[in-house]
């Protein structure tokens, strides 16, 4: 069966909806976002209940904010790391600390004024840092362990070498002018650890939750200035 993906937009994230012998989506979809994401699966023509897998690469509340609503929609199962297993399930993520001058800033002003509604939500696989394929679902990829944002980021990286990192790298006007490395994070030495790890297991092009889609280049160019 032929295997395509397409990128579903949901307020400020982007959800990416990967069709092979079944439907996986990728992330659930920042505050506001969940009549945006319906709209997009009825202009591709897909039923909420086709979708079989709903992979967050991370539990921010902007991943996480219109997850309610799409699992009701669609009855699929939840899977994250289980390291923020309980976020989802509280609905209580914290905010990921400002790498950049911009990105203290905005935390900053995000604890003053960014309080989101988050209705918790059950997590039906909570997988390890070894991750899992998704050849089942007639994927031809796997879901990464790719720690750094956040303990439990991780990436579905596809045989083609197509990265879907949610934070692991932004593209968005309101976080950075240009595509690279995120401005928010637990750990920049482990988002850039994690980055190496993908350049070597074959990404080459990078998917974020914000923003479009660019060349692994321009990660590879931004970490070796970084450690020069």
């Amino acid at each position: 069966m032929a295997f395509t993906f397409h990128r579903i937009p949901a307020a400020i994230d982007n959800c990416y909806l990967l069709r092979g012998g079944q439907n996986v989506l990728v992330d659930g979809g920042a505050p506001g976002g969940f009549e945006e994401f319906r709209r997009g699966l009825e202009r591709l023509g897909i039923a909420p209940q086709d979708i079989h897998l709903i992979i967050l690469t991370h539990a921010h509340a902007d991943h996480i904010a219109a997850l309610h609503e799409i699992k009701a929609l669609t009855g699929a199962p939840v899977a994250v790391h289980e390291s923020e297993r309980t976020w989802v399930e509280e609905g209580r993520p914290p905010l990921p600390p400002g790498q950049t001058t911009w990105g203290k800033v905005m935390i900053a002003l995000a604890k003053k004024l960014y309080r989101p509604a988050i209705r918790p939500v059950q997590v039906d696989i909570a997988f390890g840092d070894e991750g899992f394929s998704l050849t089942e679902y007639g994927i031809p990829g796997r879901v990464i362990h790719t720690p750094g944002h956040s303990p439990g980021s991780s990436t579905v990286l596809l045989e083609g070498g197509e990265a879907f990192v949610g934070d692991m790298a932004m593209n968005a006007w309101f976080l950075r002018l240009t595509p690279g490395l995120p401005i928010l994070a637990e750990d920049m030495d482990r988002v850039i650890a994690s980055w190496g790890m993908l350049i070597e297991q074959g990404a080459r092009r990078v998917y974020p939750a914000h923003g479009e889609d660019f060349d692994v280049e321009v990660i590879r160019r931004e970490i070796a200035r970084r450690i020069g």
